[in-house]
């Protein structure tokens, strides 16, 4: 493709809509302490670092250590993710497309390696270059360390990058890498701005489709930057 080389994924939310599965784990684990816990509170741990979102669960009267709350969250949706893999609309096939078209992807998520493995179980072989996962980065969304470590993954530049992310860490993240990323809203709705491109869903998008996306969004950095006289 002639505006991107590698497309790196965010996965929870992205790529698999495993969203619910946290939230029911969350809430498994606050109720099991007689506390107070439901999907809506749930939207304050969409795409932390699960460190984050353990210490979300302490603000709010849980007394556990942070390894620990996320060790019980990870062995829920793990065992859920076990049972069946929700791939979001248009995810897998993209996937696959790409796959076809030779353009390496890389997985980059703040979940941890054992729940990325078992969703990248689930994917077509051969899917993903390199997995970056949580427990792996100096530091989570939305600093861009994730997004900067993923395309190094992939031997390029995070401008040659196209990311993908459905989060406000997630897309913060990858634009302060310098991605080329793309916003495509689940549970939480993104800020559109003049230099952000946002997309309903990935069903029926091709890996040309994204190449006129990237194209696009290279041409609103190039107006955004300022000229300078001679």
């Amino acid at each position: 493709m002639e505006n991107y080389s590698a497309v790196l994924w965010d996965m929870d939310g992205t790529l698999v809509d495993t969203e619910p599965y946290w939230m029911s784990a969350e809430i498994e684990l606050m109720h099991s302490h007689g506390l107070d816990w439901d999907e809506e509170k749930g939207l304050l741990m969409v795409g932390n670092d699960l460190l984050t979102s353990a210490r979300i669960l302490i603000d709010h009267g849980l007394r556990m250590k942070d390894a620990d709350i996320v060790d019980t969250l990870l062995d829920g949706v793990v065992a859920r993710v076990r049972r069946r893999v929700p791939f979001r609309p248009g995810a897998r096939e993209l996937l696959a497309a790409l796959g076809e078209a030779g353009i390496p992807c890389a997985l980059v998520t703040m979940s941890y390696r054992r729940l990325a493995e078992a969703v990248v179980d689930a994917c077509p072989a051969g899917s993903f270059r390199s997995l970056v996962t949580g427990d792996e980065v100096p530091a989570g969304k939305p600093d861009p360390a994730p997004y900067r470590i993923g395309a190094e993954a992939v031997g390029l530049e995070p401008g040659d990058c196209i990311a993908l992310e459905d989060s406000v860490p997630g897309l913060a993240s990858a634009e302060a890498a310098g991605t080329l990323a793309i916003g495509i809203p689940h549970l939480v709705p993104l800020q559109e701005t003049p230099h952000r491109t946002l997309l309903p869903t990935l069903a029926g998008i091709s890996p040309a489709d994204l190449d006129e996306l990237a194209a696009s969004i290279r041409a609103s950095r190039q107006i955004a930057e300022p000229t300078t006289g001679g």
